[in-house]
């Protein structure tokens, strides 16, 4: 796993992963621009210089992003798409502190509207672009032996979530929440979790690495976070969707992009159905529409 040309003037490091640059792709020829490119990549695709488009995007959105930045940057030569991947908490701050960007991509709602009350994206200019759910992972060898959501309540389960600032976090507590009303699980499950919670963690990517590495039993994440890469080191554990939270994303294009027109233009690939394919593909809940 990687994040592709990662950038991050204003923002605390929260995995360390290795970064690596990729090359732009040679502009094709004209008949081939015109028949290989979805519309929404054909918009700038000639650009007077090397550009940069600086994406802030929710970190569990790493790997379908890195994706579409390189399907980006191959229908618009000159440009290269730098991700700033990160709590979605932590890049609201940051847009609100004024750090350069032109599009936001957040986990929910509400650190979207903390954008667009800081005043750098209209009110109304977001859209839905994804949804995704909740799911408990634990580490392979399963030395907790959990099978079953009440084991998670089991004394000396270690178990580990996102900080409740973060957007998995808040979706984790009311997986808690909806739990102690249902008599299949009562008050007492949630108090034993949450009297098992090792750490809370700034991202989602920072959970499933302690769950990978064998900090912790298990964890709450996203099930787009379950990957090919990762599919073989866990197991999972479904939360019905009676106790789940289906997370909505929303993205837009900040009103001071030194570059609107290509910020547009990648909020459009990312709502195109070639978008939408991608993002399936990496685990998400396509944008009904």
């Amino acid at each position: 796993m990687h994040f592709k040309r990662l950038r991050l003037p204003f923002a605390v490091v929260v995995i360390l992963l290795t970064g690596c640059g990729v090359a732009v792709t040679p502009a094709p020829t004209q008949s081939s621009a015109t028949t290989a490119r979805p519309p929404s990549m054909r918009t700038q695709a000639a650009t007077l210089g090397p550009v940069e488009l600086t994406v802030f995007a929710a970190a569990s959105l790493t790997e379908a992003f890195s994706e579409l930045g390189e399907q980006f940057e191959a229908g618009h030569p000159g440009v290269t798409v730098v991700f700033n991947f990160a709590g979605s908490n932590q890049l609201a701050e940051q847009v609100n502190q004024g750090a350069p960007a032109d599009v936001f991509a957040s986990a929910n709602t509400a650190q979207m509207q903390a954008a667009i009350d800081g005043g750098r994206i209209a009110s109304g200019a977001h859209q839905t672009f994804v949804r995704n759910r909740l799911v408990v992972i634990y580490a392979k060898d399963n030395p907790a032996s959990l099978a079953t959501l009440p084991d998670l309540a089991k004394p000396g389960v270690k178990v580990v979530f996102a900080a409740k600032e973060v957007p998995v976090g808040q979706y984790a507590l009311g997986f808690l929440d909806k739990a102690a009303q249902d008599a299949a699980y009562g008050a007492a499950f949630k108090e034993g979790v949450l009297a098992n919670v090792v750490s809370y963690e700034e991202n989602v990517k920072a959970v499933l690495i302690k769950v990978l590495l064998g900090e912790a039993d298990a964890g709450i994440v996203y099930t787009s976070d379950i990957t090919r890469d990762n599919a073989d080191q866990v197991g999972r554990i479904d939360i019905p969707d009676a106790l789940n939270s289906i997370a909505t994303y929303p993205i837009a294009a900040l009103d001071d992009s030194a570059h609107p027109d290509l910020a547009q233009a990648f909020v459009d690939l990312v709502l195109s159905s070639e978008g939408q394919d991608v993002l399936e593909r990496h685990g998400f809940i396509k944008a009904a529409r």
